[in-house]
């Protein structure tokens, strides 16, 4: 196997530098503009917290592929089960002939995933089809169409999890109409929240009540909300909002589905961010750190809800490849051991320490928040929540262009979020930090 590359920042050329620029011109040749990008470098090779380019430089990786390469782009664990699976055979599709890396990866997700109730799981490929088939199932389970959502929600690009995120622009418009029956209720958002934090858990609750009241309980397959939210901006709920969006789904007899798909797979500093929340999920999506790099994404849930589903009506062609299975097994290996958890909560510390001081002096954060290896800070008018969109996307085109990949979100489009992976080591990691705070100074026009 190729060693990894050196763990440090290296700059060798402008970024993108001229390979990038010339790949970046057949790209334009070849692709259409609705696939976007955040930076325009083309990767030659990657692995721990480092992304190398064509033109050899050496970045500090903040996005993880969106959360994806959680324990490296190129970890061992990863790479040799792939590799091994790949020479036995890549695909023979689970519905039609069966592998055992498949269960596998089943029989640990029932394992790790939140309660000791006897549970299930099907294997798809992406978040999106997760989400979209954990709809399914509630809908089966309960014969009920409705379906809940939040304020803020990011749960996939297909046509009805798109009638699920809230996000416009980018992400719904021009795509309409959308799927019906999916109704929306107020996320606990305290910086947000207009009666103030310390009223925001109650206050969403009873909005999510007074919601359910106008639809009527009894039309409501299910609730999906993320215990922490993604694209929405990171967004940490209130103290004791999900645990009382679990009490508001039992009462009704609505399946509660978490979509883990970024939080989910060590991330947040626990297996799953709904740990931190005590809630028990009836449904688990994952995706995104669970393949390791490779397409895979799964819902685990309670046995009498995956089994209301009739012989047939769940899979794919490419759920559950055996390739996607093997990298999955490397990565519940990396995790087993519960290092990469506390590495999670160690990068959260890390950020917290160099950041917070910053936000403290420079009037435009208007909060550093998240958990573990998940975190943000959101960008505002000084003296005002007015989301300052312009200064989030300043902010991270200063780090691309000193080498570090910072990604921006929220629905306001004013949060630069922090990614790396879980491996990433101390010092690349305190460089990056070192990096984006010169850049918030610089962008501030010099303040603190």
């Amino acid at each position: 196997m190729p060693p990894q590359p050196e763990q440090r920042r290296i700059l060798r050329t402008e970024l993108p530098g001229p390979r990038s620029r010339e790949l970046q011109r057949r790209r334009e040749a070849a692709l259409p503009g609705g696939l976007g990008v955040t930076l325009p470098v083309f990767v030659d090779r990657a692995g721990g917290g480092v992304l190398v380019d064509v033109d050899g430089n050496h970045l500090i990786d903040f996005a993880s592929g969106i959360a994806v390469t959680s324990v490296g782009a190129s970890a061992p664990a990863v790479v040799s089960r792939v590799r091994a699976q790949a020479e036995r055979f890549t695909h023979t599709c689970f519905l039609v002939t069966e592998y055992d890396g498949y269960v596998e990866v089943a029989e640990r997700l029932n394992e790790l995933t939140p309660g000791d109730h006897p549970k299930r799981t099907a294997l798809f490929s992406t978040g999106a089809e997760a989400v979209e088939n954990a709809v399914k199932i509630a809908r089966a389970a309960t014969g009920r169409p409705g379906v809940v959502v939040f304020d803020h929600a990011y749960h996939g690009r297909t046509m009805m999890t798109l009638a699920m995120t809230a996000k416009e622009v980018p992400y719904r418009a021009g795509f309409g109409p959308f799927p019906g029956e999916v109704h929306r209720a107020p996320y606990a958002y305290p910086l947000r929240w207009p009666g103030g934090a310390e009223h925001c858990a109650e206050e969403a609750l009873a909005e999510l009540e007074a919601l359910l009241r106008r639809v009527g309980p009894d039309t409501v397959a299910a609730i999906v909300v993320e215990p922490l939210q993604g694209e929405g901006g990171f967004v940490v709920p209130a103290p004791g909002f999900l645990a009382g969006v679990q009490r508001v789904a039992r009462r009704h007899g609505i399946v509660l589905v978490a979509d883990e798909v970024q939080a989910g797979m060590g991330r947040t500093g626990t297996m799953f961010a709904s740990e931190q929340e005590g809630i028990v999920p009836d449904l688990v999506c994952t995706a995104k750190a669970l393949g390791g790099g490779l397409p895979l994404a799964a819902v685990t849930g309670r046995a009498e809800l995956m089994e209301a589903v009739t012989p047939g009506g769940l899979g794919g062609t490419y759920a559950g490849n055996p390739v996607a299975c093997a990298a999955a097994l490397g990565v519940l290996e990396m995790l087993r051991d519960g290092e990469l958890l506390e590495r999670a909560r160690l990068i959260e510390r890390t950020v917290r320490a160099r950041l917070e001081p910053l936000a403290a002096q420079v009037p435009a954060i208007a909060e550093v928040r998240g958990r573990g290896a998940m975190m943000a800070l959101e960008f505002v008018r000084p003296g005002t929540l007015e989301p300052d969109a312009e200064l989030a996307r300043a902010v991270a085109a200063r780090c691309h262009a000193e080498g570090v990949v910072a990604l921006v979100c929220g629905s306001f489009g004013n949060v630069v979020r922090l990614l790396p992976p879980l491996v990433i080591p101390d010092d690349l990691l305190d460089e990056g930090l070192g990096v984006l705070a010169d850049a918030i100074r610089g962008a501030c026009g010099g303040a603190a």
